[in-house]
C-alpha cells in the first residue's frame, strides 16, 4: 500500500515534503485542499482550481448521497466525470456530519442514522456503507466514517466515541479490502484519530488507529471550538504519535497560522471551507493580514488586494471595484475573491514546500507571520 514518498525533512524540526501517488495523479505535498461539498468549489470552475494549481480538492460523502444520489453520479461514470475534474478527489466520510448535525442524527454501534436536513427523510451510515458509497463516486482518497467530539465533551463521551470509531475502522477497512479485491476501485482509505482534548484518548486512538495499518491517518477532532493554544498542543502531541513515513492529514484547517503551525508539526495535508466562505462574505487575505473589502476606507482605494499577489484578481481588479461589486451584491465579487484567497493559500504553501527543500522554513514561517497580523473590523 505504499503511496507517500518523503522528498525532503527539514533537519531542524518536522517539516517535509513528499509526493502522494493517486489514482488521479501525484499530490505535492504539504498541500492545502480546496473544499467542494456538492461536487463544486463554490464560485470557482474546474479551470480556475487547474489554472491555480490544485492537485486535488475535497468533496462530502453524506452531501452528494442525498443529493444528487449515488446512483446519478454512479450513472455519470463517478465524480470526476460528473464535475469534469481530472485530478484528485479526496471525500469525508459523514462523520464531520455526526458531528455539526447533531440534533438530527443518533449514534449506536452499528453506524449513524441521519435525518437530512433537505426533506426530513431518515437515513443509516455504516462504516461499510460509507466506503461502498466512496467507491461509487470513484474517490482517490475515502475517509472511514468516524464520531468526531467538540471542545468540552466529557471524558466518558470522548472514549466511548473513541472505541466506536475504532471499531468502526476496522470494519471499515475490511469492506475497502473487499471492495478493492473484487472491483476495479483503487482509492485509498484513510484511519481517523479521534480523543477530545485528552492526551490519553488521543494516544490510545492514534495507537488504534496506526494499528488498523490504512495507507494514510487522518487528525480528526481539532479547531472544533478550542483555543488556538490548546489546537498547537494537540496538533503536536498526535502528530508525534504517527509513523512518518505515512501521509498525515489534519481536517478542517484553514487560516495561514494554523497551516504554517500543522506544517512545522510534520503534517502533509489540509482543507477547509474558510477561505472560500470568507470570500463570499467580503473578506479576503493578504500577506499583512485578512480585511474586510466592505470598509469605507477601501471606496477610493485603486490597490490591488494584495500588491505581492501574482493571481489573475490582484493583476486586474482594485480593493475599490471589489467593494462595489460586494455592496451591489454582485456575483463576481464572491467569484474574484474566492479565486485570490485560494490563490493565496495555493501560493503560501508552495512557497512552504520551497523553505522546507532549502531548509529554511522555520525562518520563513516567522517572517510570514511577523507580517501576517488580524486587521480589525
Amino acid at each position: 500500500m505504499g503511496c507517500f514518498v518523503i522528498n525532503h525533512a527539514e533537519p531542524a524540526g518536522h517539516a517535509r515534503t513528499g509526493i502522494l501517488e493517486l489514482p488521479h495523479g501525484k499530490v505535492s505535498t504539504p498541500v492545502f485542499m480546496p473544499v467542494g461539498t456538492n461536487g463544486t468549489v463554490k464560485a470557482l470552475t474546474v479551470d480556475d482550481l487547474e489554472t491555480i494549481g490544485f492537485e486535488i480538492i475535497l468533496s462530502n460523502t453524506y452531501h452528494l448521497y442525498l443529493r444528487p444520489g449515488t446512483g446519478v453520479i454512479g450513472a455519470a461514470g463517478g465524480l470526476h466525470k460528473f464535475m469534469n475534474w481530472k485530478k484528485n478527489i479526496l471525500t469525508d466520510s459523514g462523520g464531520f456530519q455526526i458531528f455539526s448535525l447533531a440534533p438530527l442524527r443518533k449514534i449506536c454501534p452499528e453506524g449513524a442514522e441521519f435525518q437530512s436536513h433537505i426533506d426530513g427523510a431518515r437515513h443509516f451510515f455504516s462504516p461499510e456503507t460509507a466506503v461502498e458509497i466512496q467507491a461509487v463516486l470513484g474517490s482517490d482518497i475515502q475517509m472511514a466514517l468516524d464520531i468526531c467530539t467538540g471542545w468540552g465533551t466529557a471524558h466518558t463521551d470522548a472514549l466511548k466515541a473513541l472505541e466506536i470509531t475504532a471499531d468502526w475502522l476496522n470494519r471499515a477497512k475490511q469492506t475497502w479490502e473487499h471492495t478493492r479485491d473484487t472491483t476495479d476501485y483503487r482509492g485509498l482509505l484513510f484511519g481517523i484519530v479521534q480523543g477530545n482534548f485528552y492526551p490519553e484518548l488521543r494516544k490510545q486512538s492514534a495507537e488504534l488507529t496506526v494499528a488498523a495499518d490504512t495507507p494514510g491517518i487522518a487528525i480528526g477532532g481539532l479547531s472544533v471550538g478550542e483555543p488556538p493554544d490548546v489546537f498547537s498542543e494537540y496538533l503536536n502531541l498526535n502528530a508525534a504519535l504517527l509513523p512518518p513515513e505515512k501521509p498525515r492529514y489534519v481536517m478542517g484547517i484553514g487560516t495561514p497560522d494554523y497551516i504554517l503551525s500543522a506544517i512545522e508539526a510534520g503534517v502533509d495535508m489540509f482543507d477547509c471551507v474558510l477561505p472560500t466562505r470568507e470570500a463570499r462574505n467580503g473578506r479576503v487575505f493578504t500577506r499583512r493580514g485578512p480585511f474586510a473589502l466592505k470598509k469605507a476606507e477601501n471606496r477610493l482605494d485603486f490597490q490591488p488586494i494584495d500588491e505581492e499577489c501574482g493571481c489573475k484578481v490582484c493583476r486586474a481588479y482594485s480593493r475599490a471595484y471589489l467593494r462595489h461589486l460586494f455592496k451591489t451584491q454582485e456575483i463576481l465579487c464572491s467569484m474574484l475573491a474566492s479565486y485570490h484567497n485560494l490563490y493565496f493559500l495555493h501560493d503560501l504553501v508552495k512557497n512552504a514546500r520551497r523553505a522546507i527543500e532549502e531548509d529554511r522554513f522555520i525562518a520563513f514561517k516567522k517572517n510570514f507571520l511577523s507580517r501576517y497580523r488580524e486587521v480589525p473590523e
